[in-house]
């Protein structure tokens, strides 16, 4: 299975446990100011109006969305957040991009560097892995949920780009702009998704086994668990059995 769609289907099973350490808040209320800078009224910012269904999907207080959109349209006083990428090299020669909004970029990439030393990674010049991802939109669909043939009609229909077999997933590709109305269209149908985003895909995969793989999903994971990091895109290509075994390690 693929670097995207295997990770999300990690990342669902651990969000329950991410909720309760109270990091997504920490992540969310970040995107919230950032992306209220581009306006503070969601109708006309897709952006800021995707931050506030992300706050509400964790029961996020109205309280703390509100302060953290007043944060970014100027009207509260905060620290100045910046959105930062990172592009680098995880083991065997995996590229990894990493989107990251910091309120001190000396010491987030001190410490995302660090990550990627410590599990056999290197942060690499700008440019050197983006090439290799795109911004898309992706919709996760468990195959058990849904037939391929009625979800292709719907999610084509509504203006997706393709819907691939990813295991035991359907996963709809989309162009940023029609995201939204692809992902209602779905739901509208009564058809439960797993994992939704707009986000970096890979393009291209580099197939790893072993102490390679191994170590490729520990750096992801730390680099996810790190407070200034919002979003993490890997190529790696893993056997779902090799998976299955480094799960239970």
């Amino acid at each position: 299975m693929s670097g995207h769609s295997k990770w999300s289907s990690i990342k669902h099973k651990k969000a329950a446990t991410d909720a309760k350490r109270g990091k997504i808040f920490t992540k969310i209320i970040r995107e919230l100011t950032m992306a209220a800078r581009g306006g503070g009224d969601p109708d006309t910012n897709a952006r800021l109006r995707k931050a506030i269904n992300d706050a509400k999907t964790v029961n996020m207080p109205a309280d703390n969305i509100k302060r953290a959109i007043q944060k970014g349209t100027g009207q509260l006083e905060g620290s100045q957040i910046e959105e930062i990428i990172y592009e680098g090299y995880g083991p065997g020669g995996v590229a990894i991009y990493v989107t990251a909004l910091s309120d001190n970029k000396n010491r987030t990439v001190s410490e995302v560097r660090h990550i990627f030393l410590k599990n056999g990674g290197r942060i690499g010049e700008q440019g050197c892995v983006a090439y290799r991802f795109r911004r898309q939109g992706y919709i996760d669909v468990e195959k058990a949920k849904a037939a391929e043939e009625r979800l292709m009609d719907i999610a084509l229909n509504a203006g997706a780009e393709d819907i691939k077999d990813e295991d035991k997933m359907w996963e709809i590709t989309t162009s940023p702009e029609v995201y939204e109305a692809v992902l209602e269209a779905v739901k509208a149908a009564g058809i439960e998704v797993a994992d939704s985003n707009v986000g970096y895909i890979p393009q291209d995969y580099t197939k790893i086994e072993g102490r390679q793989a191994q170590q490729a999903l520990k750096l992801v994971d730390e680099l996810e668990d790190h407070d200034d990091v919002q979003a993490v895109a890997a190529n790696f290509d893993i056997d779902e059995e090799e998976l299955a075994r480094l799960e239970q390690i």
